[in-house]
């Protein structure tokens, strides 16, 4: 099968189209034939040889989420409920890299039925971040209807999820974002957009609720909470990983403005409640640019030039020929 494969650490030149096995589903897994997949910023500092040793392994494999159909059912997963042979499903890796390719195997409990009357290519967008969205807001910071809620790094994939599921929450939402960002970030149900190079954290105000993609001045952005509020940290300052990981453990353990940092392993539960609130209307995939599989290089760098709006996305499949 088609997969994206790098052979030692660098940058997004190291990247290919190879080839490897078509996966065998174990008898508790199903063989999903992967549509698209998205990229992910740990899958760049991955590449590029920036996460130490426990965060990776040897380089090989890129992708964690996916959106496909599946294809074949290991003996065990056959005879339990869950998804059929035909089904479009979405979901991700248990903490492993492989989704960028053909096919994957992987057990139902990494997946869901994907959202009704949405294309493939585009709901791959939505697994990873989404699924963190809903953690962060929903899980770990329990966000409630009419509460400040500020979200750093508004344009981004897990930024312009939380966005849209902070509006659907009943959230006063402010984000932050760049100048050429501001509309596209208030088209997202933002009710206040920050130039956030123009703006110093301490000038914000306060807020119940502090969503951080970005990683870096963690304390300055901690001290924007008001009594009893929430800081989610989903990213660490790559350039101070021991240091950035530090604060946040010890913030999650003391003091009344506490922060909270995980890192996200969502199950089947998880991506259903995604596929809901993607039919209800809450929440849609942003898609800033498609590659084809075969350009995996240059969708890892478009990713680290910035400004990216929402996600990557890989197609994986050869879209339909319009000959007949």
């Amino acid at each position: 099968m088609r997969a994206a494969r790098f052979d030692r650490f660098g940058p997004p030149e190291v990247l290919y189209e190879g080839r490897a096995p078509v996966p065998v589903p174990t008898p508790d897994q199903v063989l999903v034939r992967v549509h698209a997949a998205s990229v992910n910023g740990g899958e760049v500092y991955f590449r590029a040889g920036r996460l130490p040793v426990p965060f990776g392994r040897r380089p090989k494999a890129t992708g964690l989420d996916f959106a496909g159909e599946v294809v074949a059912l290991g003996a065990a997963a056959a005879g339990r409920p869950g998804p059929r042979v035909g089904d479009r499903v979405w979901g991700g890796l248990p903490r492993r890299f492989g989704s960028a390719a053909e096919f994957v195997a992987v057990h139902p409990r990494q997946l869901a039925l994907s959202p009704a009357g949405v294309d493939l290519v585009q709901a791959a967008a939505l697994p990873g971040v989404g699924s963190t969205a809903i953690i962060a807001l929903r899980d770990k910071a329990r966000l409630r209807p009419g509460e400040r809620l500020l979200v750093r790094g508004g344009s981004g994939g897990v930024g312009s999820a939380a966005v849209q599921l902070g509006h659907a929450f009943g959230a006063h939402v402010t984000a932050l974002a760049s100048g050429r960002n501001l509309d596209f970030v208030r088209d997202l149900g933002a009710d206040e957009v920050v130039d956030y190079r123009a703006t110093r954290p301490a000038e914000l105000g306060r807020f119940d609720v502090v969503l951080d993609t970005v990683g870096t001045d963690l304390p300055a952005y901690r001290r924007l909470l008001a009594p009893g509020g929430r800081m989610v940290a989903i990213a660490f300052d790559i350039n101070r990983i021991l240091s950035s990981v530090g604060y946040l453990l010890a913030s999650s353990a003391f003091g009344p403005r506490r922060a909270r940092f995980f890192a996200g392993n969502p199950t089947h539960r998880l991506f259903a409640d995604l596929t809901g609130y993607v039919e209800s209307g809450a929440i849609r995939p942003i898609v800033d640019t498609v590659y084809p599989l075969a350009d995996i290089a240059e969708a890892h760098r478009r990713l680290e030039a910035g400004g990216v709006r929402g996600k990557i996305v890989l197609r994986v499949i050869d879209p339909p020929s319009d000959s007949a």
